[in-house]
């Protein structure tokens, strides 16, 4: 260890006479702990919250929509074949996409109405190991059952076995005038995705029921995909619009959902500019207690200027005692934030059994726990940028350091 070094580390760990500047350099380290756990912190939850919202809407929706340019396609079973000769396509399944209106004893609810084949399904989406009551494999074409979500269930007032009315936009011309089509159903399944947009309004009935009630013949309104890796889902499509005519087009989830993913982006980039604003208010005190340990260490820095040391052996000095402060800092709150973020979730639900409320409503954050994802490379990058701003505040009072005059110093000593 060279004398530098080692006259810093026994600044940072002597007792000083002055209790202010202890004082003032103990904040400064837990201000960059407490502004380097909190950006850890914050941007776990952003990752979890991005990464839950995903796999809950790449649950019920699929990762490629294959649909027919008129609003039904026909042959489907030669392009969900053909779709499934691209590498990463490892399902395809037919649907039929609708809205309508539910009827139940007075209750009126607007639903999403889903046409399925029951039997491929699964193999595109994981509504059926999200069912609470029933299974997709009771919906059989002819007898007009239906699966519908738990939150639209509860707003019916309906469970299994129940009979609703489906109201289809699509009307009928009769003497009377144009009146709509109307249909009863029988609740076969409630299943529950904990994604209140489609608990609250997504309803599957069978593929045959749907071609027979919305008048498609044969056709559907498209095929649906399941990738190895959604990631991948840009890349399919390009290739898939090489493979297919005109008359279809296709849709991946990142275009269907653009909004809700760009919207969690920008949060994060916005709350990463600001919390790291925080770490650079916390990394600049360490300015303030430099310079007082350097009016502090007049004398010293003159001693040590007549036993024969360099002006940059004395910023380096006073350097390497800001920095090790900031190290000390950087680790606390590194250690402190990845150890929060593991445990949030925990800890969150120990909060809302203390309060007795409910932090997160499902219906105004689309989920209701609070998610967290630690990702290293965050962390990584969190550290980095606050060891840089401890760093650079550590500049000025060392150079203040290394120009001070021996003679000046020991004038009043």
């Amino acid at each position: 260890m060279n004398f530098e070094s080692f006259i810093a580390l026994r600044y940072v760990r002597a007792r000083r006479s002055n209790g202010f500047i202890s004082f003032i350099s103990l904040v400064s380290v837990i201000g960059i702990a407490l502004g380097v756990a909190a950006l850890i912190v914050v941007l776990s939850v952003m990752n979890g919250f991005q990464k839950e919202i995903r796999s809950r809407i790449l649950g019920v929706a699929s990762h490629v929509e294959i649909q027919g340019s008129s609003g039904a396609l026909a042959y489907w079973p030669q392009v969900a074949e053909a779709a499934r000769t691209v590498p990463p396509v490892i399902g395809a399944a037919p649907f039929v996409n609708a809205q309508g209106l539910l009827s139940m004893a007075g209750n009126v609810r607007g639903a999403m109405i889903r046409g399925i084949e029951p039997a491929l399904e699964n193999q595109v989406v994981d509504v059926g190991q999200h069912m609470l009551r029933g299974q997709l494999t009771d919906l059989r074409g002819g007898e007009f059952g239906v699966v519908i979500g738990v939150e639209l269930a509860r707003a019916l007032g309906v469970g299994v076995g129940d009979k609703v009315t489906l109201i289809t936009p699509q009307g009928q011309v009769t003497p009377a005038g144009m009146l709509p089509r109307l249909k009863q159903f029988t609740v076969r399944g409630i299943f529950k995705v904990d994604m209140y947009e489609y608990d609250a309004s997504l309803a599957m009935i069978h593929l045959q029921d749907a071609q027979l009630l919305f008048r498609l013949g044969q056709d559907v309104s498209g095929v649906r995909l399941k990738l190895t890796d959604s990631l991948e889902a840009p890349q399919v499509k390009k290739a898939l619009l090489g493979m297919l005519n005109e008359h279809a087009f296709v849709t991946d989830w990142t275009e269907q959902n653009a909004n809700y993913f760009r919207a969690v982006q920008i949060e994060k980039r916005m709350m990463f500019i600001i919390l790291t604003l925080i770490v650079a208010v916390a990394a600049f005190n360490l300015v303030s207690t430099l310079v007082m340990v350097v009016t502090d260490k007049r004398a010293d820095i003159a001693i040590l200027r007549t036993l024969g040391a360099s002006p940059r052996s004395i910023m380096q000095i006073f350097m390497l005692q800001g920095a090790a402060s900031g190290v000390m800092g950087v680790l606390a709150g590194v250690g402190g934030g990845v150890l929060l973020a593991l445990n949030l979730g925990s800890i969150v639900s120990t909060v809302e059994h203390w309060v007795g409320t409910k932090i997160l409503s499902s219906e105004v954050y689309l989920i209701d726990t609070l998610p967290s994802d630690v990702q290293w490379p965050d962390v990584l990058t969190i550290a980095g940028i606050a060891l840089l701003l401890a760093f650079l505040a550590t500049l000025y009072p060392s150079w203040r350091a290394a120009r001070t005059q021996p003679a000046e110093a020991l004038r009043y000593e």
